[in-house]
Order: structure tokens, then C-alpha cells, then sequence
């Protein structure tokens, strides 16, 4: 009889008319699977016993003994663990088992045999689907069966004597049913996770791999910095690495609080180890935070690892001359660094600075990244990514010394193209309605080359990602926030000062002519000032008029008395007088004709700018304008400056009424701080610090406060301000700002190792923005904002002093100090001070444009009202301030690091090789999962097995292919949601890793739960139907992907054959997620 499994005749269904209670089974085969076994099982359970022998038996591959490609409707059933069961029960109780020595294939029979009539088949029959002709095949089948005693017995004496001979033949029952235990055994959520990772990244083993991504003999491990950082500082250390060695570049953007310094600082080790010369660029304001790792100094907490890179100021890198610390700008040689790192990168803007010579940005990119030696450039920048593609574009520019095609080989062809589209993206995104505009929208509609972009160049942790994913036992906690206090201040303690609102009017009516002069040359000589002064942007597509930015200082002006009002009375009389006496000195040019040329006002002569902050850089570029006086409007111009003198004059005689006796804002910050010392948070600290944006107003509050916090709460105070005016009131300390932050934060700056006898401490700290960033204050729990800053991110960034891990506070205090007026009132004052802003902003071409900006930043009047009112309700985390999406949310770097971390322990990566695909964990749901909106459900992680046309057609860049996470949520009525997607795989892999360093064993009141559902594997109907709409969600999101191409460059991915079914698709591993419920076995809601 011929048996070919498809028009003649199929050996299952022979196989089991031939089986008798009773009968004795003999095998060769190469092939026994599981679902072999499970189409046969009720046939194998009658027979008396079996004789199995493997003409191939590969030890370490358990894939052959669950399945190929061609049983894929077979694994999507999900049965495998309940039959591995089965199978190693029968092995155990009927069969004895034994493998070829050497292979043999090609040879199959199958011998049934019963004490009247035995059945035999010979030929390509395996004991697997398509052997059995249960599954369909292409492959061609020729098998004989036959039935005849004669010819059955010569068939069983051959298979008798292979059988004995034991040279040959070896026996491996024992390894097949321990095979078998291992496939049926319950999972961890970790092993699972690990399993999922290294199906993802299998193809890149070697690119994550830690010995091959730093030296070893450079003994990177044995320093001092290597030894004090976190397992998640390591794995971004390792990841950063990694990027420069790859790609020359990488940029930190590690969330405020979590030691990029210090990561930064072990790389730099790692490339001095070997001998290279590092420049570390910073605001001068964080210069001494690099400085001191450099100096023979007791305070160097890493002295002995001898660090020697150069540290210059960003602002140094247009001053030809002078000397920067030690070294000589004039002689240095900029083109011969190996690797340059920047902390806060994003300052470095593509802006024009001048009409003449290079901006920052250019001489950094021409004279230091393109020349001499090849230079890597390690960045670090806490701002997530925000509302300005070009930001990240100037960014990666310096990685890819401007290439566009850098990242070709990666598939990303076009840098700028892939941001441009990244923009109009966001654009779209922006403009929906508020409760629309989800992180989950915002990954959804962005192109996945954006997402690889960003892969490529950047390593990014949030403080949630750290807690939630790599747990706080090795690395403590973050310390408790409390709500915010809000504190309503008025100015007056008399009430004789106007209100702010009232003082606002005065300063929206001043011209401050003085810093426009070219508004009033005459029209006449108007073309040939431009010729002098404007400066073409973007390639020369665009023109920055000098007009326009003269009168951008003014609204800066204006904005700057607002805030200086805000601040404190005292720093607003500062700022009104200085600007009426100049006022009095251009007039009295003007009626002496002392010169036949006016020079525009220095804006610097006004103090308390921070020239270096870059909410101000865009409003900088440009030169000081000289205009003839013979070409001026005088009449007009004399008219505007005399107008400003009477506002001026009376505004600031007004305000010098006001001293510190009747300064209302002032007592309420005693009465906060004398309540903080007297009731402290935590217990025994008197610790506050207290923020300001201006200089002048510390100076004022050190006066006002440092000697009646000595006499009346015992304390010791500080201030710190830059610039070599900081002061304390403790005798011998000086005005050094290590000495003085050392002195107040004597643990995190670990000062007992320096000085194990000092022992008074500094509790009152007066501080400006110099210190907002890169310092660790974490021994102080209270922090008082006594200004708003215009920019909300720097109140974030302030309180990152203190919210810090391993803080030895339990919870910690924000406070904030508001002008008296209700929030839309305050922010509307605010709106009609700064007028509308020309600003040199990205448009949605992706151009450099000058262009009138009236709903950004300052202007969106929304956007700013709900970050101040989320300021107000808690403290939250920049990357939820910036209204827009955290790079923490793109990149795959950490899991990539969890992996090669893993692998590091060859026998895992053995387990991991041989472990079969559509292994299960299951997890029970707790409270905070609750909290963070996960449901019951499975995340499925899914491999595409057709290839070519045949495959699911996704955008060129996905970074999975052909792999897909989809979870997949049901409710207890049994209605589905696709909650996350696959173009969400982040998230998914946040969730995995959560559970997985949560359940480091199986979870076995999830898994009673899951065995209650499905009656121990029986009745798996429930799963299969959330697979099905896994399977369904990708097809119909690719097809959605390939319909938004249709629009795009480049053209579609639909194809003819785009249709997916479930059978295109293998299960590589899921993990479900139950709430566990009361009941008795198969009773009892479902509720996964």
C-alpha cells in the first residue's frame, strides 16, 4: 500500500487503524515530536510498550522535539507545556529510548505488532505532523505500508537487530524525558524575558557582547569611578561606549538626578586608559564641577584614578585670545582631541552669532570635530525630546561631522529628511485636542527611522524607568515628594506699592529706545543699515533682520523687569534706576552731539542676564548696531527716551520706598524657613535651600537673612552666586563654591573622607542658577523657589539637587513662592509684557526660517498655563513637564545592556540556544501595576516566518523585524483591546523587564490561576483568541503604515500579498498576566 500523505493513502490515519490494545510499537525515526505524539497519544496510551530509536538525536537543539516552521497552526495552539507533560508520563511508563551513535538518516520504520496481525510502514515517515500527514507540505512522501505477517517479521528481525546492537546505539530515555520536563516545567517571568531578548537581538550577539565592547587589558574595571557607579550607570557607561566605538558619537540624556557626570567621567577613563586626549566643554557656570576630578586636591573623591582631560568653557570657543584656566586659547591645538565630551550639548544651536566670524557651533564642527585626528563626541543633555527636531539634528550633526548619510548603512539614508518628517509629525500631533495628545498617539504616527535614529545616538533613563525597571535594592531609593507648598506673596507690607498688575502697565508703555536704534533711522538709509547688519540664515534661504532683533531685547527687556519685579522689590529698584541714568546719559549725548555715532545700549550693562542660558541665545546673535546720528529720526527718538525717563523715574522712586522693613515677600520666607528649622521634615534637618534667578536678589536675601539665622534659629547660611561674590557666615570657610556646597551637603560630597574632623555644617544655602545643575545637595530636603523662572524646566532642574537616589531622606519639600494673583491672571501679565517674540525657530519644513512666532514657549498661553498648575498640584519629572514625548520612551539600549549583562554566564547563553520557541510565564497583577493601568491580558512576542513578498510589510527602519510584541488585554465579559502595540515594543519591553526582575521564580499563585482557567492546559481556547487578535492587530497596522506611505517619499509598502493570517506568524514566547481570583478548580471568573 503507497502512503504518500496526500491522494494515496496517510501513515496517521494507518497508524492508528493498525493499533491494537495490547500492541508493541518499534520506531527508527529521525523525528518524535510532540505534536507527533499528540495526534497518536490515545493510540499510544493502549499499547503495551514501545522501542523508539532516534536515527538522529541532537542533544542541544529541543526545537526539532517541539516543531518547525510547518507546524505553526500546531504551536498557535499553545498546548505544548500540557503535551511535553503527557509525552515525558508515556516515555516513562511504556517506552525505552535509544539514539543512533552515529546519524543515520534517511532510514524510517514503523512496526506495530499484536499476537494476530501486525501492520509496518517503511519509507520518509517521521513521527512528527508531516510525517503523519497531519500538516501539509510541499515536500514529496513515499512510504509503503504493509500488512503481511511474512514481510512485517523480516522488517521487526531487522529492527531487533539494530536494536541490539550496543556499539551502535546509545540510550538516552533519561536526557529525552529531562528534555521534555524542561519544555513542561513552569517558567520565571526573568527566564522569559531573557528568552524574548535574545530571540530579539540574536543577530547582534557580537555587537553586545561586554567583552567586545571595551578592552579588557585596559583595566577600565580596576578604577576608582567604575567601581562607585550603579548597575543602570554601568549599563549606560557600556552602551555609550559602544555608540562611540560604532558610530563615533553618543548622547546621555539620562534624566536630571542620575549621575551623567559620573557616567561621563568613566568613559573619559576608559579613553585616557588608552591613551587618548579628551577636552571636556561646559557652561562656565559647571566648569568646577569637571575641574576638581582634575586637581591634586583632598577634595577629589577620585584622585587616584588621575584623571587629565582639558576642560574649557563653551563661551571660550569664540574668544581668539586669553587664557581659559591654565590653557592659552590663542595656542591651543583645538584638532588635536580624540574625544570631546559637551555637557549640555543642547546649548550648541546652529544659531548665527555674528554678522562676522564663527558661532560656537562652528568653530566646535570645523575646528575641532573635522580637523586633525578622528574625534568622538560624547554629549550630555537632560532635556528629553521637545517641540524642536533641529535641536537633536545640530546634535547628531557634530556625531556625523554634517554627514546626512551617515546612518546609511543603519537605513536611515537622510538625517535631515528623517527629522524633517519627525517634525511634521509632531507638528500633527501638537495641534489635537489635549486629551488626545497621548505618548501612545505621539509613537504611533511617528516613522520608525526616527525611533532608529535616536537608538543610534542616544542612551536615555528617566528616574521612573530606574525605579520601575531596575529596582531599588542595590540602589536605593528616591526620596518621597511631597505636594508642593504654594506661597502668595504680595510686594508691599504697607500696601502703598501698586499692584504688579499696575507696575506692568508702566513697563508695557516704555519704548526703550536706546536698545533700537535702527527703528529709527530714517527711511532713506534704511537699505544700507540692512546691508550692514542682517544676517542670512539657513543657507542663505532665510534673512534675521537686525530690526527684528533689536526689538525681540526690548520684549526681553520688558519680560526681564516683570520677573525681576517678581523676584524681589529690591532687584526691581536695581533695574529701574540703572536703566533711567542711562536713559539721562544718551539724552545728555545727544544735547552735547559728544559724537557723530550712536552706539546701541549694551544689554549686559543691565545686570543679572544669563548670557549663557539658552532661552536667551536666540535673542543674542548679532552685533552691537552703530547708527550716524545725522541718519536718525532725532525728533522721534529724543521724544521716546524722554517718555521712558518720567515712567522710569517714578517707577523707581516709588519702588525705593519699599526697604526691607516693609518687604511682605521677604517676612513670609523667614516665617518658612524659621517653621522648616523648627519642624523638620526628616529628622534633625534645618537644611533649605533657596533658588533665585537673579543675582541681586540673593545678594539682597544673604543680607537680609544670614545674620538673623544665626541669632534666632542657630544656623549657618551661604551664598552662591558665580563669579567670586559667594559668602557664609561660618569663619574659615571662604568663598570657594566646593568649599561652601562641601560644607552644606557633607555626606553626598562625602566630605569625612577629606576631612574626618570638620563637623559644623552649613544648613541655609542662597543660591542662583549656577548651581541649578550637575551638583549633588542631596543631604538637604527642602528647596524654596523664592522666583518663578520663565523657563518651568529649570524649577525641575533645581529640585534635582536634592530629589536624588540614595537620598538619606525619607521625603522631601518643594515650595514655591507666587506672585499674590490667581494663575491666569499672573500668566495673561506675562503674555502682554513679552508681545510677540521673532524667534529663529524650526518651521514645519524643517528649515532654518526666521519666522513670527506667536505660539511657542512664552506665547502658548495653554501650554504654559498647565505646566505652571502641574508646578503648583506636584513635582513632576522633565520629561512629563516638556509636553511631548522622553527620549526614555524610543530607545532599546538598556535591554540590549540586560542581555549582554546575562550573557556573560556562558551556560546561560547555552540555555538560551537550545530553549524552544512558545515557552509561557504568568504573572500575578499587584497593586502598583493596578496603578499603572496594566490589566489582565498576554504580551505575545510573535516572529513573522514568511520572507520576501510574503512577509508583513512594515517600514524598512522597524528595529525589530521580524519580530512583534503585542499585549493583548480582556476584560471579564471577554472583550479584547490591543493595549500596546507593536509599534510601542518600548513599552512592552518596559513592562517585560518590570516583571522579570519582580519574579525571579515562576509565580505560582499566577500559574494555580492560569491552570484553573484552561483546566491545566486542556481548554487553551481563551488564549488562542487573544493570539488571533494579536496576529490581526499587525496585519492591520502595517496595512495602516503602508497606506500613510502612500502620501510619503519613497512610496508605499502595501503589496498584493499584505493580508496575514495566523499561520504566518510563531509564537516565540508570551507572558500572561492574571488577577488572580478566589474559586475551586474550573469554576470562577475569568479574568486574564
Amino acid at each position: 500500500m503507497l502512503l504518500d500523505n496526500k491522494t494515496s493513502g496517510h501513515v496517521g490515519i494507518e497508524l492508528k487503524k493498525h493499533t491494537f490494545s495490547g500492541s508493541k510499537l518499534s520506531v527508527l525515526s529521525s523525528l518524535f515530536t510532540l505534536y507527533g505524539f499528540a495526534s497518536l497519544k490515545h493510540e499510544l496510551k493502549q499499547l503495551e510498550s514501545a522501542r523508539i530509536i532516534f536515527s538522529e538525536w541532537d542533544s542541544t537543539n529541543l526545537q526539532n522535539l517541539v516543531g518547525s516552521d510547518s507546524d505553526v497552526r500546531l504551536l498557535n495552539q499553545l498546548q505544548q507545556k500540557r503535551i511535553a507533560s503527557e509525552f515525558s508520563q508515556w516515555l516513562a511508563n511504556k517506552a525505552e529510548v535509544k539514539a543512533s551513535v552515529r546519524p543515520q538518516p534517511g532510514q524510517n520504520i514503523i512496526h506495530l505488532g499484536a499476537t494476530e496481525q501486525s501492520f509496518a510502514i517503511s519509507g520518509s515517515a517521521t513521527l512528527s505532523p508531516t510525517g503523519l500527514g497531519d500538516v501539509r507540505c510541499d515536500s514529496l512522501h513515499m512510504n509503503i505500508g504493509l500488512s503481511d505477517l511474512e514481510s512485517t517479521r523480516q522488517l521487526l528481525t531487522w529492527f531487533d537487530n539494530v536494536w541490539a546492537d550496543a556499539q551502535n546505539l546509545r540510550d538516552i530515555k533519561n536526557d529525552l524525558i529531562a528534555k521534555l520536563d524542561a519544555i513542561a516545567v513552569d517558567q520565571s517571568a526573568n527566564f522569559i524575558y531573557f528568552l524574548t531578548l535574545f530571540h530579539l537581538f540574536k543577530d547582534f550577539l557580537e555587537d553586545i557582547d561586554e567583552d567586545n565592547i571595551i578592552r579588557s587589558k585596559t583595566g577600565f574595571k580596576d578604577t576608582l569611578v567604575w567601581s562607585k557607579l550603579y548597575k543602570f550607570q554601568k549599563d549606560g557607561v557600556l552602551g555609550a561606549i559602544d555608540k562611540l566605538e560604532k558610530h563615533n558619537g553618543c548622547i546621555i540624556a539620562d534624566s536630571v538626578g542620575l549621575g551623567k557626570t559620573f557616567e561621563a567621567l568613566a568613559v573619559i577613563k576608559y579613553y585616557e586608559l588608552r591613551n587618548d586626549r579628551v577636552l571636556v566643554l561646559c557652561p562656565k557656570k559647571l566648569r568646577d564641577n569637571w575641574t576638581m576630578y582634575t586637581v591634586n586636591d583632598k577634595r577629589n573623591l577620585l584622585a587616584t584614578d588621575r584623571f587629565n582631560y582639558d576642560v574649557l568653557n563653551h563661551t571660550d570657543l569664540t574668544r581668539p585670545k586669553g587664557y581659559s584656566g591654565e590653557i592659552n586659547l590663542e595656542t591651543v591645538n583645538w584638532a588635536n582631541y580624540d574625544l570631546v565630551v559637551i555637557d549640555e550639548s543642547h546649548n550648541f544651536r546652529n544659531t548665527p552669532s555674528k554678522a562676522e566670524g564663527k558661532s560656537r557651533y562652528e568653530h566646535l564642527m570645523n575646528d575641532i570635530i573635522r580637523s586633525g585626528v578622528k574625534t568622538k563626541v560624547l554629549m550630555l543633555s537632560a532635556t528629553p525630546v521637545n517641540n524642536r527636531m533641529n535641536d537633536l539634528k545640530n546634535q547628531v550633526a557634530f556625531i556625523t561631522e554634517g554627514r546626512d548619510d551617515a546612518f546609511a548603512e543603519q537605513g536611515i539614508k537622510n538625517i535631515e529628511s528623517t527629522l524633517r518628517l519627525a517634525q511634521k509629525q509632531f507638528n500633527k500631533w501638537v495641534s489635537e485636542p489635549v486629551e488626545k495628545r497621548t505618548t501612545a498617539a505621539l509613537l504611533d504616527i511617528m516613522s520608525f527611522d526616527y525611533f532608529k535614529l535616536l537608538d543610534i545616538v542616544t542612551i536615555a533613563r528617566s528616574r521612573k524607568h530606574i525605579e520601575k525597571y531596575y529596582g531599588t535594592e542595590d540602589i536605593g531609593r528616591f526620596p518621597t515628594r511631597l505636594p508642593p507648598k504654594n506661597i502668595y506673596a504680595d510686594i508691599d507690607a504697607s500696601g502703598e506699592f501698586p499692584p504688579l498688575k499696575e507696575v506692568n502697565k508702566t513697563i508695557r508703555r516704555l519704548s526703550l529706545a536706546g536698545y533700537s536704534p535702527l527703528k529709527f533711522v530714517r527711511e532713506a538709509k534704511k537699505a544700507e543699515y540692512a546691508r550692514r547688519y542682517d544676517k542670512a540664515v539657513g543657507a542663505g534661504k532665510g534673512v534675521f533682520k537686525q530690526v527684528d532683533r533689536e526689538e525681540s531685547l526690548i520684549h526681553l527687556m520688558r519680560v526681564n523687569l516683570l520677573k525681576r519685579m517678581e523676584s524681589s522689590i529690591h532687584s526691581f529698584t536695581l533695574t529701574a534706576t540703572k536703566l533711567a541714568q542711562q536713559v539721562d546719559r544718551l539724552l545728555a549725548k545727544i544735547d552735547a552731539h559728544e559724537s557723530e555715532e550712536l552706539s546701541e545700549l549694551n544689554i549686559e550693562d543691565i545686570h543679572d542676564f544669563e548670557l549663557e542660558s539658552t532661552e536667551l541665545e536666540s535673542y543674542m546673535v548679532g552685533n552691537k548696531t552703530k547708527v550716524l546720528l545725522q541718519d536718525m529720526d532725532l525728533i522721534r527718538f529724543r521724544q521716546e527716551l524722554e517718555a521712558d525717563r518720567e515712567f522710569l523715574s517714578h517707577i523707581a522712586k516709588t519702588a525705593q520706598s519699599v526697604n526691607a522693613g516693609r518687604d511682605a515677600k521677604l517676612e513670609l520666607l523667614k516665617k518658612t524657613i524659621a517653621s522648616k528649622v523648627a519642624n523638620p521634615l526628616n529628622p534633625g534637618n534645618k537644611k533649605v535651600i533657596v533658588f533665585t534667578a537673579f543675582a541681586d536678589t540673593a545678594q539682597y536675601l544673604y543680607v537680609h537673612l544670614a545674620q538673623w539665622a544665626h541669632s534666632e534659629l542657630g544656623i549657618h547660611s551661604a551664598l552662591v552666586t558665580g563669579g567670586g561674590t559667594n559668602k557664609t557666615t561660618m569663619t574659615g570657610l571662604g568663598s570657594d563654591l566646593n568649599n561652601i556646597l562641601t560644607a552644606f551637603s557633607p555626606v553626598s560630597k562625602e566630605r569625612g573622607k577629606v576631612d574626618p574632623t570638620a563637623t559644623t555644617e552649613l544648613d541655609l544655602l542662597i543660591a542662583t542658577d549656577c548651581i541649578s545643575e550637575g551638583q549633588n545637595l542631596q543631604d538637604c530636603d527642602t528647596l524654596i523657589n523664592y522666583d518663578i523662572h520663565w523657563n518651568p524646566v529649570r524649577i525641575i532642574q533645581r529640585f534635582g539637587r536634592i530629589d536624588r537616589l540614595g537620598s538619606k531622606n525619607t521625603q522631601i519639600q518643594l515650595i514655591n513662592f507666587w506672585p499674590n494673583m490667581e494663575l491666569d491672571e499672573y500668566i495673561n501679565l506675562e503674555a502682554r509684557v513679552s508681545g510677540r517674540m521673532v524667534l529663529l525657530d524650526i518651521s514645519a519644513t524643517g528649515e532654518e526660517n526666521v519666522i513670527d512666532e506667536n505660539a511657542k514657549d512664552m506665547n502658548d498661553l495653554e501650554y504654559r498655563r498647565r505646566q505652571l498648575q502641574q508646578l503648583k498640584d506636584a513635582v513632576v519629572d522633565l520629561e512629563d513637564m516638556s509636553g511631548g514625548v522622553s527620549i526614555t520612551d524610543l530607545t532599546l539600549n538598556d535591554f540590549r545592556m540586560d542581555l549582554s549583562g546575562y550573557m556573560n554566564d556562558k551556560a546561560r547563553l547555552a540555555t538560551l540556544e537550545q530553549t524552544p520557541l512558545g515557552l509561557y510565564a504568568a504573572v500575578s497583577i499587584d497593586e502598583d501595576m493596578v496603578a499603572d493601568g496594566i490589566k489582565p491580558g498576554v504580551i505575545f512576542c510573535l516572529k513573522n516566518i514568511r520572507s520576501g513578498k510574503e512577509a508583513v510589510q512594515v517600514d524598512d527602519n522597524y528595529p525589530l523585524a521580524p519580530y512583534f510584541l503585542i499585549y493583548v488585554t480582556a476584560d471579564a465579559e471577554g472583550s479584547t483591546v490591543v493595549e500596546l502595540n507593536f509599534t510601542q515594543s518600548k513599552k512592552i519591553l518596559d513592562l517585560l523587564k518590570r516583571e522579570a526582575f519582580k519574579h525571579k521564580v515562576p509565580d505560582q499563585p499566577a500559574i494555580t490561576e492560569v491552570n484553573r482557567m484552561t483546566r491545566h492546559g486542556c481548554d487553551m481556547s481563551h488564549f488562542q483568541h487573544l493570539l488571533a487578535v494579536a496576529v490581526d492587530s499587525i496585519a492591520g497596522k502595517s496595512e495602516e503604515k503602508g497606506i500613510e506611505s502612500l502620501f510619503a517619499k519613497g512610496g508605499t509598502v502595501l503589496t498584493a500579498t499584505s493580508s496575514q493570517g495566523i499561520e504566518d506568524f510563531m509564537v516565540v514566547s508570551y507572558l500572561i498576566l492574571t488577577a488572580v481570583t478566589q474559586g475551586t478548580e474550573g469554576q470562577g471568573e475569568r479574568d486574564v
